[in-house]
């Protein structure tokens, strides 16, 4: 098993194409074609990490946070991003991070802060757009439905609940092959007509890759007429946040009593209090102050993230409850996840949850 089948196996629930652009996300040190023996997972990549990797004998750390964030112009252990990837580099060990790849994924960090505040009907709160891709090619109509099934089984034609999803128009297309051409139909230097089927499909843009082999392997034409375009339109699945409700509507006070033990923190900073039952709740981990506005848009009672800014609680206006739960314990559960997910798929070697906790902040 080399790291490369480990991330894969990653970028089915968070694909690097969900990560914001400001983002580095993906394996940030060390080959994919390493063979794995082991995997720890962890929120944030320390020196102190690594050394927890050595002496479980993990050689691939599957971070949540990228430990190199900026661009690393020297490598002389001056501080700690430094120290943390020479220590990895010394000792062989490879380090994937994910960070907004999963927190876009709608099983992601998000899901998880929903399903320990057993939030139900939950949906995505800030869909996001530039992801969706659209395919247009012309086929022979004999060759139509072929292409179109191979297309589908590529992952092309999924729209929310709904797949194997596509537009036909039928047509007459015309081509002249020259004298190096080798035509499927007609003879080279003749004009051609054909009867054809114009298949428009959509598919995720991580998927193009899979979708275009599939269209150049089952088209039948020397030449493929095709393009791919990328669309403005919304994810539904994908995005910023979640927002559920609780199966009963609970008092403020209780709210804030629930999340604090929930989270584990021993602080949580909250806006006024608005005297009324709290039901709908949108969360963010991490830093989700720009979220708000979205939030109460939403119709959320409350709204539960961190590193919240002192003027950003005036951005309740009177209309939710703003809890900051910290940053860290918004984000804690988020290797949780990756282990259970991991530890379903790879039984050949241990995958690890870090014990070591990397919370920089503490209280008094």
């Amino acid at each position: 098993m080399i790291i490369r089948d480990i991330t894969n196996y990653i970028e089915e629930l968070a694909p690097l194409a969900y990560a914001e652009d400001f983002d580095n996300v993906g394996l940030l040190v060390g080959s994919y074609n390493t063979e794995v023996t082991g995997v720890l997972v962890t929120l944030d990549t320390l020196e102190q990490t690594v050394d927890e990797a050595i002496a479980n004998n993990c050689n691939l750390i599957v971070s949540f946070h990228p430990i190199i964030f900026g661009g690393l112009k020297k490598l002389n252990g001056n501080n700690y991003v430094e120290r943390t990837v020479l220590k990895a580099i010394q000792n062989n060990i490879a380090i994937y991070a994910t960070h907004t790849a999963l927190d876009n994924s709608n099983k992601g960090v998000s899901a998880r802060m929903c399903e320990v505040l057993q939030l139900q009907n939950t949906k995505t709160l800030i869909p996001k757009k530039g992801i969706i891709k659209k395919l247009t090619t012309y086929v022979p109509y004999a060759d139509a439905n072929d292409l179109r099934q191979q297309l589908f089984n590529a992952g092309a034609g999924t729209i929310g609940n709904y797949d194997l999803c596509s537009f036909n128009i039928e047509g007459k297309g015309s081509f002249r092959g020259n004298e190096h051409s080798n035509p499927t139909v007609g003879e080279k230097g003749a004009l051609q007509f054909e009867e054809e089927t114009c298949i428009s499909v959509i598919f995720e843009s991580y998927l193009e890759g899979k979708v275009l082999s599939a269209l150049f392997k089952n088209h039948p034409y020397e030449e493929v007429s095709y393009e791919v375009i990328t669309l403005d339109n919304y994810h539904q699945n994908v995005g910023m946040g979640m927002i559920g409700e609780f199966p009963e509507a609970i008092a403020e006070n209780d709210f804030l009593q629930f999340v604090k033990s929930t989270f584990k923190t021993d602080c949580v900073r909250h806006s006024k209090l608005l005297s009324k039952p709290i039901k709908k709740v949108a969360v963010l981990g991490g830093a989700g102050s720009f979220a708000i506005s979205n939030a109460i848009r939403a119709g959320a009672d409350a709204y539960v993230s961190a590193d919240f800014k002192y003027h950003e609680f005036y951005k309740a206006e009177n209309k939710i409850l703003l809890a900051d739960v910290g940053h860290y314990e918004s984000e804690q559960f988020t290797k949780n996840l990756l282990v259970e997910y991991l530890t379903k798929k790879f039984t050949s070697f241990a995958i690890i949850l870090s014990e070591k906790s990397t919370n920089p902040i503490h209280y008094i």
